[in-house]
């Protein structure tokens, strides 16, 4: 064991939790009243929910591409190019398209969000099993096949859209809309206990990912069933996505940032330094530029906006210094 790297990590570690704090602190703080008590309690109600959303997406985020990145042995692929915030988009608004948005399912936010959820489970588990599977997880073949089904996915979601009502499209998109001035509050509790459950369910798993990351044979030869840990896993991935989609929309290239940030800070193969490493970076990107969204740009700009085009150009800076890594 390197100690000098594992003291290393732990100062970078403390640092990037006193920056989630300094930035959790400021976004309560900065611009509220302090001396009008009902001003203060009412500034309190409206962004304690927010923070806390925000928190629950970087952590799920963050977490979720770090454990895709290893499933798939690569460190340029996430969910979101694979179509999966395309295909959540698709479910969501088939739900509307098909039930109404006046339906029960429609209407209450937990039931809508569990219909999402075990929807985008099911398809997403089936479909990207089958993909790895077919392509030998070959990073070329994956990233095009993904583009062809966000394409596909996007089709028919745009189809059935121009199609539906225009009062239920009206109330369909602002949930399609990545946007912390409009979260799902509702749903807070609901996405906490699943992903407790998720990580609870998936303990073994994600103990193994460390040794998954050697190689398939490798894996098999210690004793791990990797099929079985890779569907696990990435059923776990699936729901991840689905709790911070459905939660605030969809938010490209955010994983994809995050995920190498904590990388090539921490420059450590062990998993649990670099999921904290990863979901610290979101907390930290997302309630952060929320700040800066709203004192600064007041709310012209949304952060997602931001996060899409940085994400864009740094996935392009990957994929051109990835040889000479």
């Amino acid at each position: 064991m390197n100690i000098p790297a594992v003291r290393s990590n732990r100062k970078k570690f403390l640092i990037m939790v006193a920056l989630v704090f300094a930035c959790a602190v400021g976004y309560m703080l900065i611009g509220v009243n302090l001396d009008n008590a009902k001003l203060f309690q009412y500034a309190m109600k409206i962004r304690t929910p927010k923070l806390i959303v925000m928190l629950i997406t970087a952590f799920a985020i963050g977490g979720a591409s770090i454990v895709f990145q290893s499933i798939i042995n690569n460190t340029i692929v996430t969910p979101c190019l694979l179509g999966m915030n395309s295909l959540y988009t698709l479910i969501h608004t088939s739900v509307v398209f098909f039930l109404g948005s006046s339906s029960v399912i429609a209407v209450n936010a937990n039931h809508s969000f569990a219909v999402d959820v075990v929807l985008m489970g099911i398809v997403a588990t089936v479909i990207y099993s089958w993909i790895f599977k077919k392509t030998r997880h070959n990073v070329l073949y994956v990233l095009l096949v993904g583009t062809v089904l966000t394409s596909f996915f996007g089709s028919i979601q745009t189809t059935l859209t121009r199609v539906m009502d225009p009062n239920e499209y009206d109330s369909l998109l602002n949930t399609l809309v990545a946007s912390f001035s409009n979260i799902n509050t509702e749903i807070i509790l609901f996405a906490v206990i699943l992903l407790a459950g998720v990580i609870f369910v998936l303990r073994k798993e994600l103990a193994l990912l460390d040794v998954l990351t050697l190689g398939k044979a490798q894996a098999i030869n210690l004793g791990v069933d990797y099929d079985r840990c890779i569907r696990r896993l990435l059923l776990g991935v699936t729901i991840c996505i689905a709790v911070a989609t459905a939660m605030v929309g969809p938010i490209s290239f955010l994983g994809l940032i995050i995920a190498n940030l904590s990388r090539q800070l921490f420059k450590t193969f062990r998993h649990s330094q670099l999921i904290a490493g990863s979901a610290l970076f979101g907390m930290i990107v997302l309630v952060g530029g929320q700040l800066i969204v709203e004192h600064i740009y007041s709310y012209a700009v949304p952060v997602s906006v931001f996060i899409t085009v940085g994400g864009g150009l740094y996935f392009l800076y990957l994929l051109l210094t990835r040889k000479k890594v």
